[in-house]
């Protein structure tokens, strides 16, 4: 069983960066594929990035079309820790942003269906 737990939400006004963490547990954290997904309310849960362990040290980033050239993920294997780097933040960013986390790759990483594992999100508020 993998726990994850969001932080760094906040309020900030357009224009403005936040960066997000995910705090895993598992010992074998750097073979996990990890996503992040955000939900606005009234609207359904939807990809924002993703970074897919290819064996090693490598993994392969994706991002949401919305967000690329604003958003970065990155990872630090050794506090078991995924940041999501969001720059430029738009008030169209406002959502609860989820960490979610699956042990076996899939080629549909944007799909929530991909990721069994899931934090409590932190909620991210950009006023104009």
């Amino acid at each position: 069983q993998v726990q994850l737990v969001e932080s760094g939400g906040g309020l900030v006004q357009a224009g403005g960066s936040l960066r997000l963490a995910c705090a895993a547990s598992g010992r074998t954290f750097s073979t996990y594929h990890m996503g992040w997904f955000r939900q606005a309310p009234g609207k359904e849960r939807e990809f924002v990035a993703a970074m897919r362990w290819s064996g090693g040290s490598t993994y392969y980033e994706h991002y949401a079309d919305s967000v690329k050239g604003r958003c970065t993920m990155s990872r630090d294997n050794a506090k078991n820790t995924v940041y999501l780097q969001m720059n430029s933040l738009i008030p169209e960013d406002t959502a609860l942003y989820y960490c979610a986390a699956a042990a076996y790759g899939s080629d549909r990483y944007d799909h929530t269906s991909a990721y069994p594992y899931w934090g409590q999100g932190t909620q991210v508020t950009v006023s104009s």
